[in-house]
């Protein structure tokens, strides 16, 4: 195998069939110690939430297949930590795609002149930024993403469709097991001017509530998967 990037969570590495193989790592997105999927800089390791947030991924990724839902999922191989998906293209450097069904976070550090933390976004609100570290991962429009020439806007509007159902088959499968959903970070890439998800669905990369607390990235997993 060939590395070909080193990620926050994640390294790639191309496989002789053509596609590629994602290597889980135990680092989590977070700030001062403290777990915060809305970070942009890893923050804390975790033992074990790297093979966690790849069992997550693949539950949630055969979910959607039975959806319906395209992704860049194959197999997965737990005891390693690695997923095996299609090879696809990024938009631009790379691109994050937030829902938020609730808001907090960054979210209302940018905006809490107008509305309080926990404040609930009817039927979802969808953000993306740059993957950017040394800017601190801008914001961009679906506009200044044509503009850009990253993704025309017929693209941008599959990734936003896409992105509001995936978020509720995840918010309405976490909701059978008494949790609610905050907010979720996704990645999508193409092939052919098709859209997919690409990347994970990981506790690593949710913001999920039961009751008044937040759930941790490990204990989240076990919910999920032991119910």
């Amino acid at each position: 195998m060939k590395k070909i990037y080193e990620g926050k969570t994640k390294d790639v590495y191309s496989l002789e069939n053509g596609n590629v193989l994602l290597k889980f790592k135990d680092d989590c997105t977070g700030k001062d110690g403290v777990f915060d999927p809305g970070e942009n800089a890893v923050g804390l390791k975790i033992d074990g939430i790297g093979r966690e947030n790849l069992k997550t991924s693949v539950y949630y990724f055969d979910l959607l297949k039975k959806a319906g839902i395209k992704t860049h999922y194959v197999d997965a191989n737990i005891e390693e930590a690695t997923m095996e998906v299609l090879p696809g293209k990024v938009f631009g450097h790379g691109l994050e795609v937030i829902c938020r069904l609730v808001a907090t976070g960054s979210f209302v550090r940018r905006y809490g002149e107008y509305i309080e933390d926990g404040t609930p976004l009817p039927g979802g609100y969808v953000e993306c930024t740059f993957k950017n570290d040394e800017k601190g991962d801008p914001l961009v429009t679906g506009e200044g993403l044509a503009a850009l020439g990253v993704m025309s806007p017929q693209m941008f509007e599959s990734m936003k469709e896409q992105t509001l159902k995936i978020t509720k088959i995840v918010a309405d499968d976490l909701k059978t097991i008494g949790l609610d959903l905050w907010d979720i970070k996704f990645e999508f890439g193409y092939n052919n001017d098709e859209v997919i998800l690409i990347d994970e669905i990981a506790s690593g990369n949710m913001r999920v509530y039961k009751g008044d607390k937040i759930v941790e990235p490990v204990e989240l997993t076990k919910l999920i998967l032991n119910r």
